[in-house]
């Protein structure tokens, strides 16, 4: 039997994962990375603070084994450890939007329109976007769709969308996505083609979820 000190050194390493987790910025980097691999000028940016807070942030992150790192130059890349780190943010959110209330409001505040959410299930979706019944757009940066996309996706960046709405079919139903339930450029997106006159909706999906689903990606 284990003595209660090995038990504990136990605890401790994984307690090292819960700790790394503990950080809303931490997450939200998590969020970022499962996009695909990005500088540390990248995260920056795109989490909103400055290099130096990021930097610290993802030294927590790597000493808890859940990012790695690439140096090219004088630039370092970040990449998660591994595709269950994804999953593991995941499944964290999930929990927590089954059982705090107040994430349930703060995501409902969210959905403003409910009518701009997809009725479309996850196999429905990928079985209309394969007979280009719909036309499925990935509002994300163009490296990360390079990184992975939804099955037929269309890279259309939400910064490029009003100058390419001509690659848009008119007569069909758009649907857009992001980075996930948290992500709100797909909203954007939906806003400006609705203006635009077209019929578009969104889903919550990001490519992590669909990964963690077991549905696939491609590259």
């Amino acid at each position: 039997m284990a003595s209660p000190r090995i038990k504990s050194h136990l605890y401790e390493h994984v307690a090292r994962i819960g700790k790394a987790l503990s950080s809303p910025k931490r997450l939200e980097l998590i969020e970022l990375l499962a996009q695909g691999e990005k500088t540390v000028e990248t995260l920056a940016e795109q989490a909103h603070i400055d290099t130096r807070l990021t930097s610290a942030h993802l030294r927590a992150l790597r000493e808890a084994r859940l990012v790695d790192t690439r140096r090219e130059g004088k630039f370092i890349h970040y990449r998660l450890s591994g595709p269950d780190v994804a999953q593991l943010w995941v499944h964290v959110r999930e929990v927590a939007e089954e059982h705090l209330i107040e994430l349930q409001v703060a995501l409902n505040q969210m959905a403003a329109s409910p009518d701009s959410l997809s009725p479309e299930s996850r196999e429905s979706l990928l079985a209309k976007a394969r007979r280009g019944d719909i036309v499925v757009i990935d509002v994300r940066p163009e490296a990360e769709y390079g990184a992975g996309h939804l099955p037929f996706a269309r890279s259309l960046p939400l910064g490029e969308l009003t100058k390419r709405l001509a690659d848009l079919p008119s007569g069909k139903d758009i649907v857009a996505y992001c980075r996930g339930p948290f992500c709100l450029m797909s909203d954007e997106a939906v806003k400006l083609l609705r203006r635009r006159g077209y019929k578009a909706y969104k889903i919550t999906d990001g490519v992590t979820e669909w990964r963690a689903c077991g549905l696939p990606i491609e590259h």
